[in-house]
């Protein structure tokens, strides 16, 4: 079994295709990336979750970051999910759990985890947090914190 990537290591590559496209995390290298990584669409949690990102996106966009949400659904369960409730988050398409058995946010029958991964801008992970029930999730305020927390660019 291949380790859980932790904090400090090189954040692992990959590519999804998602409601912007497709993403590979190594082309956003000189920024922090925000992975929050949710069970499903229109599920209770993670329509309050993404909501709430909604509800606060101008606090959201205005981060120095780029985040991306992602879970085990198509493109276009994530299509439907994102006009169903206007989100403005990026959802990724991880139809095969393939990234979240790389991030260890893998769970049997469960699915996929909730947890929030930062990378920073140099691709290595700051920070992880899983969420052992997924009942809760991480705010733009815990957002915001993290990457306030992130060593500046220039100090690197």
């Amino acid at each position: 079994m291949a380790r859980t990537p932790q904090i400090g290591d090189i954040a692992p590559d990959f590519e999804l295709e998602g409601t912007d496209g497709a993403f590979r995390l190594s082309e956003h290298r000189g920024q922090p990336v925000v992975l929050l990584f949710y069970p499903g669409d229109e599920t209770p949690v993670c329509t309050k979750q993404f909501c709430s990102y909604r509800d606060r996106g101008s606090e959201l966009s205005a981060l120095d970051a780029v985040v991306v949400g992602i879970s085990a659904q198509d493109v276009d369960s994530h299509q439907a999910f994102t006009e169903h409730h206007g989100l403005t988050v990026p959802l990724l398409a991880d139809t095969e759990r393939d990234v979240a058995r790389l991030y260890g946010v893998s769970a049997p029958v469960m699915g996929t985890r909730r947890a929030v991964v930062v990378v920073d801008a140099e691709g290595r992970i700051a920070h992880r947090k899983v969420h052992v029930l997924g009942l809760s999730f991480a705010t733009v305020d815990e957002i915001t914190q993290v990457l306030a927390d992130l060593p500046s660019r220039e100090a690197v």
